[in-house]
């Protein structure tokens, strides 16, 4: 009895300790100056900007312009990373020849706060905000991109909000979902308050969807991406991209993978 008392104690503790330092587990900002170098360096030249979230959080993000083009890519950037690690991505995207709006949420890069998924969700609204009514960019030419983390964001921001499409690469179904695949505990779904529900916020999107998905990555099961693709709404695309890991889906699949960006937003490949 005593044995049992003692081990439903350590569950519990273990619990609260995990509810206790959720973001911790969860969040991991990268702050200034890590990961940043000049833009001129990759051949390209954002103008730096600053947003504020709707509870006053001041946000950092890169707009790369391009004043011949009505279309903009709003890009949401994986954990553990941050604007100035997404350089090389941006040089990769530019070749879109569409306005490019990257974003830090709270406490990454130089942005003000503290990462939370209340909180992240602001900012990804105020993004949404920023281009819709300081840039006038119109509902159906704005594309929300998210890589892994960014995913979810880019998941619940066009759940609510119109645009012309949603693109998730490399991200997951769901916080408990991925408790459960690291810890391998199923009593691990029960455990986080952060939902990141993209499973189920992903059918409420009525936008055009692109997922796409390494067949190689070894943090987000890629059975993850095909279960998102899956409960999207039609029109929507899959793209796998074969021998691809977490990060590297651009650099892996090249040409096809740019040609698959263009093609979803253009309708044509990239030239």
């Amino acid at each position: 009895m005593n044995v049992a008392l003692g081990i439903g104690a350590g569950v519990v503790l273990v619990i609260v300790l995990i509810r206790a330092f959720e973001n911790r587990l969860i969040f991991f900002p990268p702050r200034y100056p890590q990961g940043f170098a000049s833009p001129e360096t990759y051949g390209i030249h954002p103008q730096e900007i600053w947003l504020n979230a709707s509870d006053g959080t001041r946000l950092n993000a890169y707009f790369l312009s391009k004043p011949e083009s009505q279309k903009v890519l709003l890009w949401f950037h994986g954990n553990a990373e941050n604007i100035g690690m997404g350089l090389d991505h941006l040089r990769v995207l530019s070749r879109l020849g569409i306005n490019i709006l990257e974003l830090d949420y709270r406490g990454y890069g130089k942005s003000e706060g503290s990462p939370d998924e209340a909180g992240v969700y602001r900012d990804a609204e105020a993004a949404y905000q920023y281009l819709a009514e300081v840039r006038r960019f119109e509902a159906q030419n704005i594309f929300i991109y998210g890589h892994s983390l960014g995913g979810a964001l880019a998941v619940e921001l066009a759940s609510r909000r119109p645009c012309g499409g949603l693109i998730v690469e490399s991200s997951f179904t769901s916080v408990p979902e991925m408790a459960r695949h690291i810890y391998r505990v199923p009593l691990a779904v029960y455990i986080p308050h952060s939902r990141f529900d993209s499973l189920a916020m992903i059918a409420r999107v009525k936008a055009p969807a692109l997922i796409i998905h390494g067949t190689g990555d070894r943090v987000v099961p890629y059975s993850m991406g095909r279960r998102l693709y899956e409960a999207a709404n039609e029109p929507k695309t899959f793209f796998p991209v074969d021998g691809a890991g977490h990060d590297d889906p651009h650099e892996v699949g090249g040409d096809a993978y740019l040609n698959t960006f263009g093609s979803f937003i253009h309708g044509r490949n990239v030239e």
